[in-house]
């Protein structure tokens, strides 16, 4: 491995996604309308038939990974930090976390890391707000190691 290449996260993240899906025939991937920001498109590229765009609704998202995690699926769910924990927040409490459900929420885009979109894609309170819920594992990865790693984390077959 040449660690003098740098490899963005969001990179690491969508191969990583290819990789578990050659696996797993049970886990499937959504996103809300980012596929090209997330790399999540890897995934939809190899595996059409198990990859949902689900517009800019992470709500709906959430809820819909929630539904297919009890019918034994492993939903990997994509969107930017902020929509995350802002907009899914309940769906995420009330519909993965209480129930303990078995899906793998990747928020890429964390605090103020966004750039160019600006204040209304950032978000300051995103990790605080998801590490005070219970059953959930919050992990804020820095390379493409990490982000490796962090993908096959309580991996359940």
């Amino acid at each position: 491995m040449n660690l003098d290449v740098k490899i963005a996260t969001r990179e690491s993240y969508g191969k990583k996604l290819v990789e578990l899906g050659n696996k797993n025939k049970d886990i499937v991937v959504m996103d809300a309308d980012l596929a090209e920001a997330t790399k999540t498109g890897l995934f939809k590229k190899e595996f059409p038939e198990r990859f949902f765009d689900m517009g800019i609704a992470e709500q709906d998202m959430m809820s819909t990974a929630a539904g297919m995690a009890t019918c034994g699926k492993i939903p990997y769910v994509s969107t930017f930090a902020v929509f995350a924990a802002g907009r899914a927040y309940d769906q995420i409490r009330n519909s993965i976390c209480y129930p303990k459900l078995n899906v793998k929420i990747c928020a890429t885009h964390a605090g103020i890391s966004v750039g160019e979109d600006g204040a209304t894609h950032q978000m300051l309170e995103d990790i605080g707000m998801m590490r005070a819920l219970p059953n959930m594992t919050v992990m804020s990865v820095s390379d493409d190691i990490q982000t490796r790693m962090g993908c096959r984390r309580n991996f359940k077959n």
